[in-house]
């Protein structure tokens, strides 16, 4: 029978904890050094061959050292979409009135978002191609011909693109 002293059980605990603990501090720094050159990668190819991150000059942006994305302090772009067209609508511009059901869904107008129904937009005469979108993924398209100083009202009851229920049938 073997005997097993205590003391030497637990000498070689500490050693090989000793040997795991180092192991993991090797680990540690190189996964330091790779987060550092910008990289999650841990292996050592991959932080000898890391490169420094780039980050594109943006006009109206000051230069800056940071890796971090700047936020913009322009308005959203729907505000400046529906500045454009009201912009554009000049002296025989007409109304549109948006409506949806369900009620705010987002409103796009040839391409371009301009906000969420209900919203009263004033446009030049013209061709106009109108989107709604809603919260679920429902959808709803218009083609809306304005004439010189129409006032219309504009409904859609958007559908669904995906069935809200699947039944299960034997």
């Amino acid at each position: 029978m073997t005997r097993i002293y205590p003391k030497s059980t637990a000498l070689v605990a500490i050693i090989a904890m000793a040997v795991v603990g180092a192991t993991f501090a090797a680990g540690a720094r190189a996964q330091a050094i790779a987060e550092a050159a910008g990289t999650t990668s841990v292996a050592a190819s991959a932080t000898a061959a890391a490169k420094p991150v780039v980050m594109p000059n943006l006009p109206g942006a000051a230069a800056t050292t940071s890796q971090h994305l700047i936020a913009s302090g322009a308005p959203p772009a729907q505000e400046t979409n529906v500045r454009d067209l009201q912009a554009k609508a000049g002296k025989d511009a007409g109304k549109v009135l948006l409506r949806a059901t369900p009620a705010a869904s987002q409103i796009w107008v040839n391409g371009k978002i301009v906000g969420r129904t209900p919203l009263l937009l004033v446009l030049a005469p013209g061709k106009y191609q109108v989107e709604m979108r809603g919260a679920r993924g429902e959808t709803g398209t218009s083609t809306i011909d304005l004439l010189p100083r129409e006032t219309r009202e504009v409904q859609l009851k958007l559908q669904s693109l995906y069935p809200a229920r699947v039944r299960y049938q034997q």
